[in-house]
């Protein structure tokens, strides 16, 4: 039997409302934009996804922890997330591939993690009163104090996060002679199944640094280029769109998520802002042209406006049957496509990973 110590924690909305539990991570006080994930499992590739980056992420599944963490299922070089919220943690993990338990490993990334509190009530609010700022905290126990530090958090609006997790330098994840394909991954805050997939495929992936330009893109001549997903509010990022624009007709391009967001602003959409976003492992998605149904993986608190897109250039190719949102989108003329959602989710579902074989086809 694992002991692990909880000391007491405060979750503190921005609104006043107050959530009382038990610190099972780092201790110490964060603020971000509170959002919540439907996800059953998987809950070590949410925290190490980049996209998560400055938001505190509240687990609607009550039990986490159960099956402990390991080195290999990681979305990035470590926790992203601001903070975990959750129902029932389980510091006796079992798992024959587990490491170590989740407190520990929170512990060793220097990440708060609040249990005993009640998920639901925080979902539930989220989603009639929007996502929203908030304070954990397990050293401040004065209310008053706390609500103000959750206001004053610059939360994601304006803000470019991009920056923040992107790599430094560009290097090579896959290469070897006998690759039928060079793909160019744009890191805005890349998964590493992203990378992963695609390297077993036979591809060699190339990654570079959000700010890279065109030119040195298309100067690698590339058979492909990916934009990835990524965190923050993705109307601030001008300058990565303008590069985007300068590779479109250029090569074919995949985009996922922000990548996404990031074709529909090149291609004159607008952007808005979710109430509370869509954020788990299983949201419908229907594929208008066959009319099939994908059980899909998302992350992502911003979406492209559908009424924004223009529909001479732009077929519109899914649709989330949530909130009739727009989940995917295809150029008529140029080799372009994007969705919304993640085709390389691990741990699933894996509905969508038809579209990493199209981005190959396309090439």
């Amino acid at each position: 039997m694992i002991q692990e110590s909880y000391s007491k924690a405060l979750l503190v909305l921005e609104d006043g409302t107050v959530f009382r539990g038990r610190s099972f991570g780092a201790e110490g006080e964060v603020s971000g934009e509170v959002v919540f994930n439907t996800s059953m499992t998987g809950y070590q590739e949410v925290i190490t996804d980049p996209s998560y980056n400055a938001q505190m992420i509240a687990f609607t599944y009550p039990l986490i922890g159960n099956y402990g963490v390991n080195s290999q299922d990681v979305e990035s070089d470590g926790v992203k997330a601001k903070a975990m919220i959750v129902r029932d943690y389980v510091a006796d993990y079992s798992n024959w591939r587990a490491e170590m338990s989740l407190g520990t490993y929170l512990k060793n990334n220097n990440v708060v993690g609040i249990c005993e509190v009640d998920t639901r009530a925080i979902t539930r609010h989220i989603r009639n009163h929007g996502a929203m700022k908030c304070v954990v905290s397990t050293l401040d126990s004065r209310i008053d104090s706390l609500i103000k530090k959750a206001q004053k958090d610059l939360g994601l609006i304006g803000r470019n996060l991009v920056k923040e997790v992107t790599c430094k330098m560009k290097y090579i994840w896959s290469g070897s002679e006998g690759h039928l394909k060079k793909v160019v991954v744009m890191d805005y805050g890349v998964k590493y199944n992203i990378l992963r997939m695609l390297a077993a495929m036979g591809i060699e992936v190339h990654v570079m640094p959000a700010n890279t330009s065109a030119s040195e893109v298309l100067a690698l001549n590339p058979d492909g280029v990916m934009l990835s997903n990524g965190p923050g509010d993705p109307r601030v990022l001008t300058e990565i769109v303008a590069e985007v624009k300068k590779m479109i007709g250029k090569v074919p391009i995949f985009g996922i998520c922000l990548g996404h967001q990031l074709i529909g602003q090149a291609l004159g959409a607008t952007i808005s802002k979710l109430k509370f976003g869509h954020r788990g492992g299983n949201h419908p998605v229907k594929d208008l042209e066959t009319g099939k149904v994908e059980i899909t993986s998302q992350n992502h608190g911003f979406c492209v406006d559908i009424d924004s897109v223009n529909e001479q250039e732009i077929e519109i190719t899914h649709i989330n049957l949530y909130d009739n949102t727009l989940e995917g989108m295809k150029h008529k003329v140029y080799p372009l496509f994007s969705v919304q959602y993640h085709p390389e989710a691990y741990p699933g579902p894996h509905d969508s990973s038809y579209l990493l074989r199209r981005f190959c086809d396309l090439m």
